[in-house]
């Protein structure tokens, strides 16, 4: 989710905009043999994408961000967005620089809106794989935090981790609201980090939790509050 702000976007619909420019996925040999796109992978078309986006200072920033969310048809909230980020090594939420977008691009052989849209069930699939979810997980938070602070602001945390966690983990939802009611203003990298460890180690109803492990305070607190509401 690399933009912080959102605008109406004609989604789906972008997709199909005839003023985009389109390109071959492939194309057929008189043999039959069809020859994928990842085959003719062109740098020179790959920059020209790149600076459809960006701006005079040669980085796709929040307005252009935005624009390619539509073309692309995904809305910026959408997870792909996070896992192209990562897959491009975006330094910061909202941004691509030019470095980021040739490598990253690059790497998945993407020149165009359409050879990415073909990417999208295997950007997908990266959630599905153990590590990879994992090296997601902890590379949010660096992208996600403001660059001058150490710790995620809290409003910040929630939204990341219901962008991660909130359908696959039973407690998201009861962890959400104590984080809603807590003290606590920020989360810094080991809270997060245990979060998801937390998350998949431990049962829904709490009962393999244990008390005298290394877990954060922030965590030990959690299942403190939630015995009590349990318990009444």
């Amino acid at each position: 989710m690399p933009v912080k702000k959102k605008r109406k976007s004609s989604g789906a619909a972008a997709a199909d905009d005839t003023s985009l420019k389109k390109c071959k996925l492939g194309r057929s040999q008189p043999s039959g043999k069809v020859i994928s796109g990842e085959e003719h992978f062109s740098s020179k078309k790959c920059l020209a994408w790149f600076y459809e986006y960006a701006g005079p200072d040669e980085v796709v920033g929040p307005e252009g961000m935005e624009k390619f969310c539509e073309d692309i048809g995904v809305e910026p909230e959408n997870i792909i967005m996070l896992v192209l980020a990562w897959k491009l090594e975006a330094e910061s939420m909202g941004f691509f620089t030019k470095e980021e977008w040739l490598k990253g691009m690059t790497s998945l052989q993407c020149d165009c809106t359409e050879k990415l849209q073909s990417k999208f069930d295997f950007l997908r699939s990266q959630l599905n794989d153990i590590s990879s979810f994992k090296n997601i997980y902890r590379y949010a938070f660096d992208f996600a935090r403001e660059k001058d602070q150490r710790s995620l602001d809290i409003d910040t945390a929630k939204s990341m981790l219901a962008l991660l966690l909130g359908r696959t983990w039973p407690l998201f939802s009861v962890f959400y609201q104590y984080l809603e009611q807590s003290k606590y203003r920020v989360m810094n990298k080991d809270q997060w980090y245990n979060v998801l460890e937390f998350s998949r180690t431990v049962h829904a109803d709490l009962s393999n939790y244990d008390e005298d492990g290394a877990w954060p305070v922030l965590l030990d607190e959690f299942v403190e509050w939630q015995k009590v509401r349990q318990a009444s």
